[in-house]
Order: C-alpha cells, then sequence, then structure tokens
C-alpha cells in the first residue's frame, strides 16, 4: 500500500486526493467485478466498506474532483427536477417480428434474396433470447461513462446517466482497449426474485403493488431521485451498439465477446446458428427454458452476424433488414364481456372496443381488448355477457380470439353494430371499395368537421409522441380545451398563451392548475415550435400515413414548401404512387387531404407560427446521385434489386417505379422494356449496370 492511501483524509493535498481516488475507484470496480461477475469476492465485506467509506469522504473535501467513474455514483445523485433530452446520434431502431417458423424461414430467404446468396452459400447467425425490459444507450468516451439515455422514439430519448450510474451491471469504467467513443445498447431488467421482494417491500409499507418486471423496471430506471434507482435491484444485459469510433470485432458475435471483455454482462444463452434449423431449434429450447430463467423474455432475437452483410442489408423504415424478432406465442385467459363501447377516431373510424371483467393475462391486468370491426363480431358471435378468451402477444392490444358457447348466458342478444355516430348522431357508413365494388370493414362517420369525436382525436394524435410531443398537454386537456372553444385547430395550440390575455393567471384560474403548470405547458409548447418534417407531416393526421410513410415523404420532398408544392399539381397521385413504398391508396388520401379546402387554411395558420425544419442533406450529398430520380429496368446481375435501390437512397437519391419527364437517370439491364423505350422517348439519361456501378462508386 502507498503512502498516500494510508494517509489520513484532512491532511491529503489535492494532488494526492486525485491520485487516491484514482486508486479507490480502480480497486473497488476490480472488487465489484471479482463479487457480482465472478463470484469470488478476495476482501471481507468489512474491507470493502472502509474504501467505499475512504472514497466518499475524500470526494466531500473535494466535491471538484469526484471521477465519471466514482463508486459513490452508484449510491445515486441528486435528484433531477426533469430528464433532459438526448438525440441519439444513431436511431434506436425497432425490430420487424415474427409470429410463426414460415415467418422466419421467409426472413432467412428474403435475406439471402437482398444478397444473392445461393442455398449452398453459408449465411450465419447470431441467436439470442429478447428480454422483456427497457431499452437503453450508455455512452462511453475514452472508456469512462459519459452519458445515458431511454429509446424513446427512436430518434430522441431521455437522458438517465444519473440512473443508470446506479446499475452494478453498467461499467463506469471499461476494461482493457476501448474505442475512442461506443454507444453500448441493452436492456434495463429486473429478475422474477428481485420483483418479488420488491413488490414485497411494497406491501409491508403499505404503498400499491407493481402489476409486472418490466414495469418496475421501466420505472425504476426513470425516477427523478437516483436513489430510488439505486435501492432497486436492475440488471443489464448489453447486445448492440450505436454510435463507434470503431469496432473491435467484424462479427456481431465478436463484438459481444468484445462487450463481456469490457465489464459488461452478455446474455450466456445467446448462439451462433448456421441454418434455420438451427436457429428454430433454439427457439423451441428458449421456448422451453422460459419459465426456468429468472427473468421476462418475450421472443428470440436473430441476426446476420456478418458486420459487412449488415451493412449492405442496410434498413428499411425504421427496422434494418438484417434482423428480426421472433416472438413467442400469445398468452390467453377467459373472462367476461360487460359491454361493447364504440369509440370514434380522428378519420371518422367507429372502432369498438370490448369491455372486460379484469383479468389478468401473462402478468399484466387486461380491462378492454380490441372488436376490430362489425363484420369481426358477426364473425365470432360477440355478445354482452359472453364468456370470451382474451389474448395477448407482448405490447400487441389484446384481443378477443373466441367465445366459450357453453358459458353463454340466456339473456345475451346479438350485438347490432350503430349506424350513427355516437359522438355528433351524423350517418355511419361503410364506404365501397372502388377496386373490389364490396363495403370497406370499416364503417365511418359522415359528419367530418362537425364531429366533435373526430376533431378531438385529430388534435390528440397532433400532440402525440410521435408527432409535436407536447409535454403536458394530455388528453383531458385536449378534451377539456375544445370544449370551451380555446383550441379548434392545431394552431390554437400555439396561440393558447396569448389567447388567455394574461397568460399563467388566467390558466391558474382552471381546476387543477397552478404557477407551475402553466408556466410549463407553455414552455412544452415554445419548444415545439421548431419541427423535422416528418415529424409534421404525421402530426397532420392524413389517411394511411403513418410514421413510416411521413419519414418517406420527407426524404423524398426534402422541405414542407416543396412538399406543398407537389400536392397541387395535376401530377400529385402519379408522383406519389411512383414513391417506393406509397402506392394509390396512400396517394389518393394524401391528393385529399390537401384538395380539401380546410385542411389547406388550418395548414396556413399552423406554418406562421412553427417552423417545420427540413430534412438534413443525405450522408453522401455530395455524390453524384444525390438528389436525382433514378429508375431500375430489367435484370441486374452484379447485385439485386433491393441491393441497387438501398444504395442509391443511401447516396440521397430518390428511387421510382415508373419513368417520367422528372426522371434523371434510368438504370437498364438485360430484358429491359416499356421503361426504357419511355426513357428514349422522354430523352432521359440510361446508364448499363457497369456504368451506373462506376457511377456511385466514385461517391
Amino acid at each position: 500500500m502507498s503512502a498516500t492511501a494510508r494517509k489520513p483524509i484532512e491532511k491529503l493535498t489535492a494532488a494526492e486526493a486525485r491520485k487516491e481516488l484514482e486508486r479507490l475507484a480502480n480497486e473497488i470496480a476490480a472488487h465489484d467485478r471479482r463479487y457480482y461477475r465472478e463470484d469470488a469476492p478476495s476482501v471481507s465485506d468489512a474491507q470493502y466498506d472502509e474504501l467505499r467509506k475512504r472514497n466518499a469522504a475524500i470526494e466531500a473535501r473535494f466535491p471538484e474532483l469526484v471521477r465519471p467513474d466514482s463508486p459513490s455514483h452508484r449510491v445515486g445523485a441528486k435528484p433531477s427536477e426533469k430528464f433532459a433530452k438526448v438525440v441519439h446520434r444513431v436511431p434506436m431502431l425497432s425490430l420487424d417480428n415474427a409470429f410463426s417458423d414460415e415467418n422466419v424461414v421467409d426472413f432467412v430467404a428474403r435475406v439471402r434474396r437482398f444478397l444473392g446468396l445461393k442455398d449452398s452459400t453459408e449465411l450465419v447467425f447470431t441467436a439470442e433470447p429478447k428480454i422483456d425490459g427497457l431499452s437503453a444507450s450508455l455512452r462511453y468516451e475514452n472508456g469512462l461513462f459519459v452519458q445515458g439515455a431511454t429509446r424513446g422514439d427512436g430518434t430522441e430519448g431521455e437522458d438517465i446517466t444519473a440512473n443508470l450510474r446506479t446499475l452494478k451491471d453498467v461499467p463506469l469504467r471499461l476494461h482493457g482497449r476501448a474505442p475512442g467513443a461506443i454507444e453500448v445498447r441493452g436492456e434495463v431488467y429486473m429478475t422474477h426474485a428481485d420483483f418479488a421482494a420488491l413488490n414485497k417491500r411494497q406491501e409491508k409499507e403499505g404503498r400499491p403493488l407493481y402489476a409486472n418486471p418490466r414495469n418496475s423496471a421501466a420505472g425504476s430506471v426513470r425516477q427523478l431521485d437516483p436513489a430510488i434507482t439505486a435501492s432497486r435491484a436492475l440488471r443489464f444485459f448489453a447486445y448492440t451498439w450505436g454510435e463507434a469510433s470503431e469496432l473491435p470485432a467484424a462479427t456481431q458475435w465478436g463484438v459481444l465477446q468484445a462487450f463481456e471483455a469490457w465489464g459488461f454482462k452478455v446474455n450466456p444463452l445467446t448462439r451462433l446458428c448456421r441454418t434455420t434449423d438451427e436457429i428454430l431449434k433454439f427457439y423451441r429450447d428458449m421456448e422451453g427454458k422460459r419459465a426456468s430463467l429468472g427473468y421476462d423474455i418475450d421472443g428470440v432475437v436473430y441476426k446476420v452476424d456478418d458486420l459487412k452483410l449488415q451493412e449492405r442489408l442496410g434498413f428499411v423504415s425504421r427496422s434494418p433488414r438484417w434482423a428480426i424478432a421472433h416472438k413467442f406465442a400469445a398468452q390467453q385467459a377467459e373472462t367476461v364481456l360487460e359491454d361493447i363501447d364504440i369509440q370514434v377516431g380522428r378519420t371518422g373510424t367507429l372502432t369498438p372496443v370490448a369491455k372486460l371483467k379484469p383479468v389478468t393475462v401473462g402478468g399484466v391486468v387486461v380491462q378492454n381488448a380490441t372488436l376490430h370491426n362489425e363484420d369481426e363480431i358477426a364473425r365470432k358471435d360477440v355478445r354482452i355477457g359472453d364468456v370470451v378468451v382474451v389474448q395477448r402477444a407482448g405490447d400487441v392490444i389484446p384481443q378477443i380470439v373466441r367465445i366459450v358457447p357453453d358459458k353463454r348466458p340466456k339473456s345475451a342478444r346479438p350485438y347490432k353494430f350503430p349506424e350513427r355516430c355516437p359522438a355528433c348522431g351524423s350517418h355511419a357508413v361503410r364506404e365501397l371499395d372502388e377496386k373490389t365494388g364490396k363495403a370497406e370493414a370499416a364503417r365511418r362517420c359522415t359528419g367530418g368537421l362537425i364531429c366533435p369525436a373526430q376533431a378531438v382525436e385529430r388534435l390528440k394524435h397532433f400532440v402525440s409522441r410521435n408527432a409535436f410531443d407536447i409535454e403536458g398537454l394530455g388528453e383531458k386537456h385536449i378534451i377539456a380545451f375544445h370544449e370551451d372553444g380555446l383550441i379548434r385547430e392545431p394552431a390554437d395550440i400555439f396561440l393558447l398563451e396569448r389567447r388567455y390575455g394574461s397568460g399563467e393567471k388566467a390558466i391558474m384560474a382552471r381546476e387543477g392548475w397552478g404557477e407551475q403548470s402553466a408556466k410549463k405547458l407553455f414552455e412544452a409548447i415554445d419548444r415545439r415550435r421548431d419541427i423535422p418534417l416528418d415529424r409534421f407531416i404525421y402530426a397532420l393526421g392524413i389517411r394511411h400515413v403513418g410514421e413510416t410513410t411521413a419519414k418517406l415523404l420527407a426524404r423524398t420532398y426534402g422541405s414542407i414548401d416543396a412538399f406543398m408544392a407537389a400536392m397541387e399539381g395535376n401530377q400529385a397521385v402519379e408522383e406519389l404512387d411512383s414513391i417506393g413504398g406509397v402506392g394509390e391508396t396512400v396517394a389518393q388520401a394524401i391528393k385529399a387531404f390537401f384538395d380539401e379546402p380546410h385542411n389547406r387554411k388550418a395548414l396556413t395558420h399552423l406554418l406562421k407560427l412553427v417552423t417545420v425544419t427540413p430534412v438534413a442533406a443525405p450522408r453522401s450529398a455530395n455524390s453524384p446521385v444525390a438528389g436525382k430520380t433514378v429508375v431500375f429496368t430489367g435484370s441486374l446481375e452484379k447485385m439485386t434489386r433491393q441491393e441497387a435501390k438501398a444504395r442509391a437512397e443511401s447516396l440521397g437519391a430518390k428511387v421510382s417505379g415508373s419513368v417520367s419527364a422528372k426522371t434523371d437517370i434510368v438504370v437498364a439491364g438485360p430484358g429491359a422494356g416499356s421503361k426504357l423505350t419511355e426513357a428514349h422517348k422522354l430523352g432521359v439519361k440510361v446508364l448499363d449496370e457497369d456504368a451506373w456501378l462506376k457511377l456511385v462508386e466514385s461517391a
């Protein structure tokens, strides 16, 4: 032991204290590793406690010297008033789901087709249990943990650094050689035993019990007081990464091994699989072991192991092409259908919701379930009073699978679906599908703008998490402000403070409001006066336009001005239809939205009060194809059509399915037909595959 280590704390100089804090951080981290990971402690509890006490005492005397990897972070820091936002440098994307063996076989086949691999070519996957917890991203710089964040909406999460520091599975300093900067991502979870112990404490203290381990983990890691997080037994499994200055291996498996060497826990059940049969066998094994693992999993995740192949496969919308989650079968339970509630959505759709006698399904109390539409009710002959089987799978909305005929009460009568809107009394009709000539499954209110339910639902959608995400302006406030005539259209939200005259004082007079809540609401509204184009498009609530289509439109048009201008033209539907992933039905819905004078007027009002941020220039904005519209036709021999499209889009090009006067380049392979003819007719530049590859490889 050095002389500094034996020196009384009150006699340490600042330089000696800095050196001693470094020694203590290293020694305590080593003891933690031996105790928690190797199950081989080398000191007594008393000796360990003395080390921590000395560290805390030195930090108390020299607070400016507290290290990022200080052991004191494990017990929590000063409570926060609220979480700051963190923009993920690399988005935290979700995975596509597979619900059957056939889905998995199709996934492997798609990967092979995209890469142009023969069945005889080996394709290796990692297979790992899908932990049912809370996703988190941990950023390390020069080996030190500097920031932790929740997934949020995938683009922006919450800063929970102080809370994550308290987790013993989160190394404050990486062991060995690590990149200059890397974001290690994984899942925060709670074991069944720790969850039971937590609920036992809650019961003893007369507090409400928690519903399940996942909710407990999510709630614990999002406490404003990190000391509360520290008191919960939370765990962390690392399984992927975000931004990295360099990677330690060329395969998924290799990176996981590096994670383990750096001090992370990696799920020991993870396996390499070389055939589809091996993948499905692993799934069966996990399904059988599920109940005995001691923590919740809701499926298995498969990932292409080779990182170069992952890069070639790329992403589609919000999901990687190289990974998929194979979900376990849904869990079921019986209960009584007490009523059927008809809810009116923002597009006027009348949606039946089953009101159930509360029942626990897979550890979650279920009181509502979807009935989809009136045809579904008739097909299953669901009646009020029936005993029904309810099914729940992961985060999917619970649904009624079937009735139990033997338990049907004699008083039960066939359900008659309403033909008038319950919100405004207007006729509710089933429109005809122009293509099939058959009535659509959904019944819709014809009240349109006079229907309060539609107006309120549109406003609720406008402020929702993946749209404008206005904190503090929840469902009950939207309803109250709409009923009082204060918010009728989106622009009114940004005029709310002005219309109150004295702002905070006036809103404080309303029930449930105070000075702080009023101030926070107006601040939250002001923070959303700048919004990215894709979120703005999604917020408009255009029928058939979800997050994926909104992002596609944003990438295609770049700015709100260009998008709106394009919708004025006679070729708008044709142009939209030519965008891969849109299609005629969606194109017609978008054009119909912009053709409605009321919508145009509401947009004009709104755009005077908010700024819509154009889409950032693509990574390769200076590439020779950035901003150009490209059409592929004929057979491609050196890459698959999907790969060619993905490569073009990654370089900033727009890939279209049809040739028009707006097309810049047609890439024609053997067998090109009418599209090539049209290109020559319009004088569009035509390249063969070799010329195209030479062009894009120069980027």
